[in-house]
């Protein structure tokens, strides 16, 4: 009965949880605190510093430290996580099996055709944020982001292969 309620909640802090993973922090602390008794508020507010500290999204951290914590080990863990990312790849696979089913609709065509550029200039924003600084511009880095971005529209380079090659650059420049 447990896992059902680690499901349930998860589930739904996944599904309603806008704003991004620190938005997302209110409600599992009042789910697993207030509501369930499941862990103390120093014990979550331990969970949420090792979130912080540790590689990834600090949502699913803060899900799979408190799956884990609640006495269910790696099964709660897993399915913490799990349960949290669901509504976001059921509402993808949606998304991804509405826009394959209509790519030739003209409507769909245009939203897209709006869409690429604004994407790509989003991200070139957050890369800028990354290579530009008040006193320091880190240009081997500016000029794997170049590279990277060649190789990928004009040689038409699968990603992944552009992605570990630039890992290998940056590990050998930097160490």
């Amino acid at each position: 009965m447990i896992y059902l309620k680690i499901f349930y909640l998860f589930f739904k802090i996944g599904l309603w949880g806008f704003g991004g993973g620190v938005a997302m922090y209110s409600m599992i602390q009042f789910e697993v605190v207030e509501h369930y008794g499941w862990l103390t508020a120093s014990e979550f507010a331990d969970i949420v510093a090792i979130s912080q500290m540790t590689p990834g999204p600090v949502s699913i951290n803060c899900a799979t430290y408190v799956g884990y914590q609640t006495g269910h080990g790696i099964f709660g863990a897993v399915l913490a996580s799990f349960a949290l990312c669901l509504p976001s790849i059921l509402l993808m696979w949606v998304v991804l099996h509405f826009l394959f089913k209509h790519k030739e609709n003209q409507y769909v065509k245009h939203v897209l055709a709006i869409l690429k550029p604004t994407i790509a200039g989003l991200i070139l924003a957050a890369g800028a944020l990354f290579i530009n600084s008040d006193t320091f511009i880190d240009w081997e880095t500016v000029l794997i982001a170049i590279a990277s971005f060649a190789a990928l529209y004009f040689a038409d380079i699968n990603p992944i292969i552009i992605l570990g090659a630039s890992a290998l650059i940056g590990i050998a420049i930097y160490g």
